[in-house]
């Protein structure tokens, strides 16, 4: 029985994301996690948590070809987030002493101080899945 569940059927490797659809899945979980996270109007721990669960998932959902978009993805996706929430929830994103007059991208620059290691930790992950991958995949046949 153990072997049974060991293996998975070949159909199952049809069913992996392109990279396009890893990403819109990525940016509409990112949105839902922040848009919740803001309801007490300050990014905290449900963003660090949720940021890091969906960078370290996507490369186990795209296909062997989009691996790399996978591995790009994370900073990408973190500096857009900390861009469009400091552009519309600029209140959100304030360290101790950051001046009240700091304009976007100064607010983007303290939360990308302030969610440092999520991101650390989050492209990490993604990074050490997609070496997993790799060197777990079957070698082409000749």
């Amino acid at each position: 029985m153990a072997s049974a569940l060991l293996r998975a059927p070949r159909t199952l490797a049809g069913h992996d994301l392109t990279a396009r659809q890893a990403v819109v899945l990525a940016v509409i979980a990112l949105t839902v996690i922040i848009s919740l996270d803001l309801l007490d109007h300050r990014l905290g721990l449900p963003f660090s948590l949720g940021f890091v669960l969906v960078v370290a998932t996507l490369p186990l959902a795209v296909r062997p070809d989009a691996l790399f978009a996978a591995g790009v993805a994370p900073p990408v996706l973190f500096a857009a987030a900390m861009l469009l929430v400091s552009a519309f929830f600029g209140s959100a994103l304030v360290l101790d002493g950051t001046p009240d007059d700091v304009g976007i991208l100064g607010r983007a620059l303290s939360g990308t101080i302030a969610f440092g290691v999520p991101l650390l930790i989050g492209h990490a992950l993604a990074l050490g899945v997609i070496v997993a991958r790799i060197v777990n995949s079957p070698a082409p046949s000749r």
